[in-house]
């Protein structure tokens, strides 16, 4: 897959995110499917966002990384996103892993608020940098 590909694949996840999410917290938590829905959004687009930058360090030929986290660290290192974005992209993908694999109980606040304000602002950054 091309990086323009990966890139348009997360500008749709992001688009069809902002179509279900909800206005407020109260809504997001009692409806259960709207929940659910945001939450595989969140983590389609990190993994998506998770994709691109291997392709990134493969297309760029940079040390291959260890793993998921430390390739945003990589990107960083090399001036393609910022140290902030990085750290920021980083915690982003720690919070999909424990939505996916469900490890103890996730803060619905917490993932409401990255649902609504960060994910969209920190990943549209990311791409931002790197169509620069």
């Amino acid at each position: 897959m091309r990086t323009d590909d990966k890139i348009k694949e997360i500008e749709k996840y992001l688009s069809e995110l902002e179509e279900i999410i909800p206005k407020d917290f109260h809504k997001y938590k009692n409806d259960l499917k709207t929940k659910a829905a945001c939450e595989r959004y969140f983590e389609k687009i990190i993994e998506a966002a998770t994709d691109l930058a291997f392709l990134l360090i493969k297309d760029k030929k940079y040390k291959i990384p260890e793993d998921d986290k430390e390739a945003f660290e990589i990107l960083s290192d090399n001036g393609d996103i910022s140290r902030e974005l990085a750290v920021k992209l980083k915690e982003a993908k720690g919070m999909r892993n424990i939505i996916a694999h469900q490890y103890g109980k996730t803060d619905d606040k917490l993932v409401f608020n990255s649902i609504t304000k960060e994910i969209k602002k920190d990943v549209k950054k990311m791409l931002k940098f790197i169509e620069q």
